[in-house]
């Protein structure tokens, strides 16, 4: 059967990725398009072939004149169609560039995500799942929690930072949940957001990875590259979920907000990012914030799957990784929920 194709003016060639522009609004029933070369029959490739060659092939880089002429227009008031047909190329990059996003941190039950995410605020992941395996055994329900030592509860999380302030928020939520919820962590937005320690972007968290339920999560990564990305200019994290939220399918929010996650901690960091292996520099205004030169940019490419990111852009893959200073690891979640971020005062 022909397949449709959304612009009724794009269809795929047979052995190429890339759209190419013609005036029938379908693609011939054999896959193939008259004028695309000598012989129809050669180097011909199937949909499958076609979609590999696609994910392998290195990006490029754009112009620099291309690139100011982007910035220019995104900073005038880019048209929303413009916008939307931009974020949507974007999102089929982040999708892969990182098919291999997921929630980061360790759990087994939605009570355990929600301690986990609680642990997260101010730390690392990383940090978070070396202190849970000890807090998960020792404390296994809501009513554990509630009836926790709080010395005890304090020596255990010590590590993540404000330890004070999270053990308020443990026993907090462990009370909270076993007099109104019956023990049971509830699973709407407003129930969740009306607990002890879970913000907007924890709730959004707990039901996008616990429950299955869409949800956009704002945090410190996700609301400077949508911003340096020119999807959205608002500064507060539930008006960056709401613009966020009317650009991206409903059903994409969760994964997505790993995409984004996942490539702010591995390409587009906040203080120098790799703009020169970068797969999506052909779409973001803010190019060349970061160094353009691939290799120099190689080196900036961090995390276990660097070597496929650097294939996927094209960037050389010989050079080791930076050993300059990262992202301060204690600002990772910095301002993105109020309630998450408190100072804890020894």
């Amino acid at each position: 059967m022909p397949i449709r194709i959304r612009d009724p003016g794009l269809y795929a060639t047979a052995h190429s990725a890339e759209l190419t522009r013609h005036p029938e609004p379908w693609l011939p029933p054999n896959g193939r398009v008259a004028r695309w070369g000598k012989s129809q029959d050669a180097g011909r490739l199937s949909v499958a072939a076609r979609t590999l060659a696609r994910v392998s092939t290195p990006r490029r880089l754009p112009s620099r004149a291309a690139a100011v002429k982007l910035a220019r227009r995104v900073a005038a008031g880019e048209p929303a169609l413009g916008r939307a047909r931009r974020v949507g190329r974007m999102l089929r990059e982040l999708a892969e560039t990182h098919p291999d996003a997921h929630c980061e941190l360790d759990f087994t039950t939605p009570y355990e995500l929600a301690v986990a995410t609680v642990l997260s605020a101010q730390t690392t992941d990383v940090r978070v799942n070396e202190v849970t395996p000890k807090v998960f055994a020792r404390y296994r329900t809501a009513a554990d929690y509630a009836s926790a030592d709080r010395t005890e509860l304090e020596e255990l999380i010590r590590s993540t930072g404000f330890y004070r302030n999270k053990a308020t928020s443990l026993i907090g939520l462990g009370t909270a949940v076993v007099e109104k919820h019956d023990g049971v962590l509830p699973h709407t937005l407003d129930e969740l957001v009306a607990l002890p320690g879970i913000g907007r972007k924890t709730a959004n968290v707990i039901l996008g990875n616990a429950f299955g339920i869409p949800g956009i999560t704002v945090d410190t990564h996700f609301g400077r590259l949508v911003r340096r990305w020119g999807w959205t200019a608002e500064d507060d994290p539930v008006k960056v979920e709401h613009a966020v939220g009317a650009l991206v399918p409903k059903r994409d929010w969760t994964i997505v907000s790993h995409q984004v996650i996942f490539h702010g901690r591995r390409v587009c960091h906040s203080r120098k990012p790799a703009c020169g292996a970068c797969t999506l520099a052909a779409d973001c205004p803010s190019y060349g914030t970061g160094p353009t030169d691939p290799a120099q940019a190689a080196a900036l490419v961090k995390g276990p799957s660097r070597e496929r990111l650097l294939r996927l852009a094209g960037a050389p893959d010989d050079a080791p990784p930076s050993d300059g200073p990262a992202d301060d690891p204690r600002a990772i979640d910095a301002g993105a929920d109020p309630v998450e971020a408190a100072v804890d005062v020894p």
